[in-house]
């Protein structure tokens, strides 16, 4: 299930879509990927929170998919026009995420908007 066979990063329209080798398709707006980012500095270590978990305002330059890279065969990394590139989403976050209407129905939402509260 957590398997990508195609991955396209369309940095003009913001997007990374996702084709699984179940036929499962995934596309994530640029903002939302970076709302996801599962980096130390963005989700905190040893108990301490992470920058995005105090709920900050994203600008168009950390929004701004600029490139996507393969880390071995579980991960990608994408870059952001404000030079964060320290994430590394595993295949699995990313299928467990899919924002489509089928995969979001059984899970609460993650937060895409500073005004969104993450879940507990």
């Amino acid at each position: 299930m957590t398997t990508p066979v195609s991955i396209h990063a369309d940095r003009t329209a913001g997007r990374l879509e996702i084709e699984w080798a179940d036929g499962h398709r995934t596309a994530f707006d640029a903002v939302a990927l970076r709302w996801l980012c599962p980096c130390a500095y963005c989700r905190g270590e040893a108990g301490l929170p992470g920058w995005l978990d105090t709920a900050p305002t994203l600008t168009a330059e950390q929004t701004r998919l600029v490139d996507v890279h393969l880390i071995g065969s579980y991960a990608i990394a994408p870059s952001w026009a404000d030079g964060h590139h320290t994430g590394y989403y595993p295949y699995a976050l990313l299928r467990d995420r899919c924002p489509c209407p089928a995969c979001a129905a059984g899970r609460e939402p993650f937060p895409t908007r500073a005004s969104e509260e993450a879940p507990a």
